[in-house]
């Protein structure tokens, strides 16, 4: 994979990379940018995010849940100090549908975790991360209700007796 940044002006860069999108990047006013793109460390949140809602929302499919809305948030903390690196994530996976199955859930996001998204898989094994899921019934994100709330986590083997 190659990516490149082009500067423009001031702290202002457009991105792509092999798809041959485009993205612009930008700092803030107050450390001399234009405010005009995404800082480098949302688009590492947003890969994030993005790599494992993709991951989720296409298992769910295969496993035949009816889904109407799916979001993927993800707050990760960073340090006060520079360089300013992630210290922990939490990842909140918001699934709103009609029946959909917790455990048909719970095993796409460890899908995710454990096997399939590269940006999860490498930012696991540097910082902490959580991993918290709602389900609501409904047919829309206007009228539906909370169904069930929960966390997903590694399973840990059991220790031989």
């Amino acid at each position: 994979m190659n990516a490149r940044v082009r500067w423009h002006r001031g702290l202002t860069f457009s991105g792509t990379a092999d798809s041959g999108f485009e993205v612009t990047l930008g700092a803030e006013r107050g450390v001399g940018g234009d405010d005009d793109g995404f800082r480098p460390m949302e688009l590492m949140a947003l890969s994030l995010a993005g790599c494992t809602a993709m991951d989720v929302i296409s298992i769910l499919r295969k496993k035949r849940q009816e889904i109407i809305d799916f979001q993927v948030e993800v707050k990760a903390e960073q340090a006060g100090e520079h360089p300013k690196v992630f210290t922990n994530a939490v990842i909140e996976y918001e699934v709103t549908g009609r029946g959909v199955q917790e455990e048909a859930l719970r095993r796409s996001i460890g899908l995710s975790a454990e096997r399939y998204c590269p940006a999860q898989g490498m930012l696991a094994k540097l910082i902490p991360m959580r991993l918290d899921y709602r389900i609501y019934e409904g047919a829309s994100t206007q009228d539906r209700e909370l169904k069930v709330e929960g966390r997903w986590s590694r399973e840990v083997p059991a220790l031989p007796a």
